[in-house]
């Protein structure tokens, strides 16, 4: 197969330019010009690609330190069947995760492909988000350090800087804590807050990001930790001076854009396989899905 970190990089054809370009609507103003997410020719070739980010997701959230424990889960619709989802099994280490251990799960809670235990917690949370969205392609959530600590204010992430604007009013505070997430009343909450929003905060518990790819999802987790991060150190150190709401309405058009959160992840997957060379390796087998019908 071949290289997934580098195919949708190519020099443009003969002949083509790429430029900025004036934005007919604002004088002065530019509009960026970046690589678009991949077509695909077949159920197969989108369903290893998926996959495959899928895994490099596991691995980057591990070397960031993003993962605790058993806790935390990331999940992507099958792209033939998109009722069923692939997730990470109960008590594999993010670090370790391959394209074999991932499971195909449906709405039911019936592991479909795999022989690893499923997290319940996976199966509510996941399966309702992808149940209410049917934008959201891949959903990540897990335990990192500042999307915890941030959560216990019970409050939204504020536009203290150009980054925190990805998230201008596109982000949802889930109110109260009801215990460990293992029932679906507590699944639909999540999903109803989260709404149309690309992420939520939930109190005392953490973060949850979705996206219209695997690599938008895990960008906005990536990066809603880091706005936590530094909300907490800013307020911490004082009182913020916050972007004006007509700034950071502009700017979220911009760096809170689907397009923005793909074109985002692509660094942070050259860099993962660059390293870890092992998440490329994919067979027929990882490809085709024959549920027997």
């Amino acid at each position: 197969m071949e290289n997934d970190a580098v195919k949708f990089f190519k020099a443009p054809e003969p002949g083509a330019k790429i430029s900025f370009t004036k934005d007919p609507n604002k004088p002065g103003k530019f509009i960026f010009t970046m690589p678009q997410p991949p077509t695909f020719s077949s159920f197969a070739e989108e369903r290893v690609h998926r996959k495959q980010r899928l895994v490099a997701a596991f691995r980057i959230f591990a070397k960031l330190g993003l993962d605790e424990g058993v806790g935390g889960h990331l999940t992507c619709r099958d792209p033939e069947h998109p009722e069923l989802f692939w997730v990470n099994p109960f008590g594999r280490s993010f670090a370790c995760i391959t394209i074999k251990d991932l499971l195909l799960v449906d709405h039911n809670g019936t592991v479909v492909v795999g022989t690893s235990p499923l997290n319940a917690a996976a199966f509510v949370i996941h399966s309702k988000i992808h149940g209410a969205r049917e934008d959201a392609i891949a959903a990540c959530h897990s335990h990192s350090v500042y999307g915890k600590a941030f959560s216990t204010l019970a409050k939204p992430v504020l536009p203290v800087t150009q980054d925190a604007c990805m998230f201008y009013e596109d982000h949802a505070v889930l109110p109260g804590f009801n215990g460990v997430v293992a029932d679906e009343v507590e699944g639909d909450r999540i999903a109803e807050v989260l709404g149309s929003c690309k992420a939520i905060v939930m109190q005392n518990h953490g973060l949850l990001t979705v996206g219209k790819t695997v690599d938008e999802a895990a960008f906005w987790f990536i990066a809603l930790d880091k706005a936590c991060h530094v909300q907490l150190l800013a307020e911490a150190a004082g009182t913020p001076t916050l972007i004006a709401h007509e700034v950071a309405a502009d700017s979220h058009q911009t760096v809170g854009s689907s397009l923005s959160g793909w074109f985002n992840f692509q660094p942070y997957y050259q860099m993962i396989t660059r390293e870890q060379p092992d998440i490329l390796k994919v067979d027929d087998e990882d490809a085709q899905l024959n549920l027997g019908e």
